[in-house]
């Protein structure tokens, strides 16, 4: 049974090394670029893996895809490059593929941190994400940003969480922020939604509550506070940019 693991890059050299350590026992890893200017392409001959370079940046799933295509495995373990596995993770997912099952993929939980913490609420954990499935039994969506497998079949649950650095100071976070608002309005736009001041102040204000509150976000520090307040923010701007293309769009 051979196993592929898959990873999309650009700049990724502060993560990338942990991320490629925690993949060598796979037969083979995967790794399609969109244009680093770092030190990547060299950490990923020095793990040999297979790299591609492409010249554009179609987004998230569609990269994804690409590297699928590129991989042979009958089964494909997907991280992002600031993902790792431990080795409990490891060995529960040797475990998965070898016992026999219906299901064709698997569901991990992510551990992450937020400026140097591990969140346990604010959403962020257990956090579930699908890194483990059958190559012929999934895609991965179209979606720009926050893209998603589409797996035709059943999806189990594994126990031992994978490690996630997503957020390690405000500037990233920030930088982020401004990415994903900017992405997410645009595919709204496409999608013909619509939105107003009123609008953005009403996510906005969800958004903290539902962080900070309904899902526990005062239990986890200060940095439960900051990443309400962040997520308050991108879906603040999120709305006030989808708010801007409708405007744009009727001044043409």
């Amino acid at each position: 049974m051979r196993v592929s693991a898959i990873v999309i890059t650009r700049n990724a050299e502060p993560t990338l090394r942990r991320c490629l350590a925690s993949l060598r026992w796979a037969d083979e890893i995967v790794v399609v670029d969109s244009g680093s200017t770092d030190r990547t392409p060299e950490i990923c001959q020095e793990f040999g893996a297979h790299f591609t370079m492409t010249p554009d940046w179609p987004g998230h799933g569609p990269q994804k895809n690409r590297a699928l295509d590129r991989a042979h495995g009958e089964w494909i373990v997907a991280l992002d490059s600031d993902e790792w596995l431990t080795p409990a993770a490891q060995a529960d997912i040797e475990r998965a593929m070898a016992a026999p099952a219906t299901d064709v993929a698997f569901a991990i939980p992510r551990r992450s941190s937020f400026c140097g913490r591990y969140m346990r609420h604010s959403g962020w954990w257990p956090d579930y994400v699908v890194r483990l499935f059958r190559r012929d039994r999934a895609r991965f969506s179209e979606d720009h940003t926050h893209d998603r497998l589409l797996v035709d079949g059943t999806t189990g649950k594994l126990g031992s969480p994978i490690m996630h650095e997503a957020i390690t100071d405000l500037d990233q976070m920030i930088a982020k922020m401004n990415m994903y608002s900017t992405t997410s309005a645009a595919m709204f736009h496409r999608n013909g939604r619509r939105a107003s001041l009123a609008t953005a102040l009403v996510h906005g204000g969800w958004a903290f509550f539902r962080t900070y509150f309904l899902r526990l976000g005062f239990l986890d520090g200060r940095e439960g506070f900051m990443l309400a307040v962040a997520n308050a923010e991108g879906s603040y701007y999120r709305y006030l940019k989808l708010m801007q293309l409708a405007r744009k769009e009727g001044n043409e």
